[in-house]
């Protein structure tokens, strides 16, 4: 189906603009955190619940499940802090990232997964708590930190490919043991940066997958392909690989905001999350400007372990324009 973007581009034109590109980059962070709030009651639910429920589309963020209408959850949490720490650090210090996430997971926020709460919770230094619990676990493949992506694809997208995907390997590595995890992550990254970009994500997805590492390839494209289905998931979609694949079938079958993050939401499962992601890649082709004002009234983001810190819409897309014009791209740094 046929995709419009800002004031009715096709995405593909490579439309230029400060104004264009502002409002994708905010769609993409708004739009993450929309779609989070929006999956949030139906998460572990059933494929289809969300579209019995809903026939004509939503009117207004519900909640249910232990969440208040319109509030974000452990994704957009996560991100919010991700995205502060480049900022403070104009750049990436991981210690500065997983010392934020060590502090919110102590204060108790109503979502943690198991996995990210056993590395934040183990007492291992920033370093090396990811490499010990994965031959433990075994099982370090969710889809955490694809979740929290949104604002460091933003941020480092002006850096070109090879650094926003770098980028991404490395703050995945935080939290997920598993290479799998970094490269669904960088592979989101350059979709992100393509689609801020004004040119379509969907075509970008061959060149991604050129840059996965050889191991992770195959398996990458197999859940990438225009033909796969969620039905061909051979895991929750907890998982990373069936979590992107479900954000762009949703993306490739939809033709608007609305469409993409209901397609999301009605294949059940882990509905905040993957809707989180089908919400951050939407949001850049479509841009700020397509996401429902009614929507965005009631979205909000408590921040466990920062007092009563409740972050907006506005707060969301100011932090956003700050990482969109980084001072990182006006000097390199080079992450080791």
């Amino acid at each position: 189906m046929s995709r419009t973007g800002p004031e009715g581009r096709t995405p593909g034109t490579g439309e230029p603009g400060k104004a264009a590109r502002r409002d994708r980059a905010a769609g993409a962070v708004v739009g993450s955190a929309a779609g989070d709030a929006l999956g949030a009651p139906f998460e572990f639910g059933a494929p289809g619940v969300f579209g019995a429920r809903f026939p004509d589309g939503v009117r207004t963020l519900c909640g249910g499940g232990g969440w208040d209408p319109g509030e974000a959850t452990d994704d957009t949490q996560m991100a919010v802090l991700v995205g502060e720490s480049l900022l403070e650090n104009d750049g990436l210090e991981l210690s500065d990232i997983f010392d934020p996430f060590r502090r919110w997971a102590a204060d108790g926020p109503k979502e943690l997964g198991l996995q990210t709460e056993d590395v934040l919770t183990s007492g291992d230094p920033w370093d090396m708590a990811a490499a010990l619990h994965f031959p433990i676990n075994a099982r370090a493949a969710g889809n955490g930190s694809l979740m929290r992506a949104t604002t460091s694809a933003v941020y480092f997208a002006r850096q070109g490919g090879a650094a926003t995907m770098d980028a991404a390997r490395r703050i995945a590595a935080l939290t997920h043991g598993d290479r799998a995890a970094w490269e669904g992550t960088s592979v989101f990254h350059e979709l992100v940066r393509v689609a801020l970009d004004g040119d379509d994500p969907l075509a970008a997805v061959p060149g991604a997958l050129a840059e996965v590492h050889a191991d992770h390839r195959d398996r990458w494209a197999a859940v990438l392909a225009p033909d796969w289905h969620p039905d061909d998931a051979t895991e929750f979609n907890g998982a990373v690989w069936p979590c992107l694949g479900t954000a762009l079938r949703a993306l490739r079958t939809t033709s608007g905001f609305e469409g993409a993050l209901g397609a999301a939401v009605d294949v059940g499962g882990d509905t905040d999350t993957v809707a989180a992601v089908t919400g951050g890649l939407a949001g850049a082709v479509y841009g700020l400007g397509a996401l429902p004002e009614r929507w965005t009234r009631t979205l909000h983001v408590p921040l466990p372990g920062y007092g009563d810190r409740v972050l907006r819409a506005a707060d969301l897309v100011s932090l956003t324009e700050r990482l969109d014009g980084n001072a990182g791209i006006r000097r390199e740094k080079t992450y080791t």
